[in-house]
C-alpha cells in the first residue's frame, strides 16, 4: 500500500473539523502528502473543480451541500470535477434507505463512523486496487454497483422484464 500512496492527492470533506483532523491524520500516518480538506459539500465541490483528487472522502450529512448532493454533482455536472474519482461515504447513519440512496446517487464506498485506521485503508485499497467499471446510463452515472462479474449471463438485456 506503501507504494505511490505519496503522490495519492485525497480531498477530505467533512462539516466536523475533529473528524477531517482525524482523517487526515490517519492519511498522513499512511504516506497520504497531498490532502485537501472542505467543511461542507459546497466548498468541496468548488476545491474539486480546480484541484483533482484521485480519492474523496465525503460525510453523508452537512449543509447546504451533503454527501449525497456532492456525490450526484461529481458524477453528473458538466465540466470542471472528475466524475470518474473514487467516493467513499462516510456515515454514522448506516441505515438501509441511506445507504441506497447513496449506492444510487453513484459512491464508490461507504465507511462508518466512528472511522478506524484499519478500515480506512481497506477502503482505499478496495477503490485503488479494484476499481469497478463506471456506468453511465438515463438513470445512473457512476461505480457498477455489481462486486463480480457472473459468468451466468449471456444476453444483452439485465431483467426478466427487459423487452428485447
Amino acid at each position: 500500500m506503501k507504494t505511490g500512496i505519496r503522490s495519492l492527492r485525497v480531498l477530505v470533506v467533512d462539516d466536523n473539523e475533529n473528524m477531517r483532523s482525524l482523517l487526515v491524520g490517519m492519511l498522513q500516518s499512511l504516506g497520504v502528502e497531498h490532502i485537501r480538506q472542505a467543511a461542507d459539500g459546497e466548498a468541496a465541490l468548488s476545491n474539486a473543480r480546480h484541484w483533482r483528487a484521485d480519492v474523496a472522502f465525503v460525510d453523508m450529512k452537512m449543509a447546504p451541500v451533503d454527501g449525497i448532493e456532492f456525490t450526484r454533482t461529481i458524477r453528473t455536472a458538466p465540466g470542471g470535477a472528475d466524475p470518474y474519482m473514487p467516493i467513499i461515504m462516510l456515515t454514522g447513519d448506516a441505515h438501509r434507505e441511506r445507504v441506497l440512496e447513496a449506492r444510487d446517487a453513484g459512491v464508490t464506498e461507504f465507511l462508518v463512523k466512528p472511522v478506524d485506521a484499519k478500515a480506512l485503508v481497506e477502503r482505499l485499497k478496495t477503490v485503488i486496487e479494484r476499481q469497478r467499471l463506471f456506468v453511465r446510463t438515463d438513470s445512473y452515472v457512476g461505480p457498477d454497483r455489481r462486486r463480480k462479474a457472473s459468468g451466468v449471463y449471456t444476453g444483452p438485456l439485465r431483467r426478466e422484464t427487459d423487452k428485447a
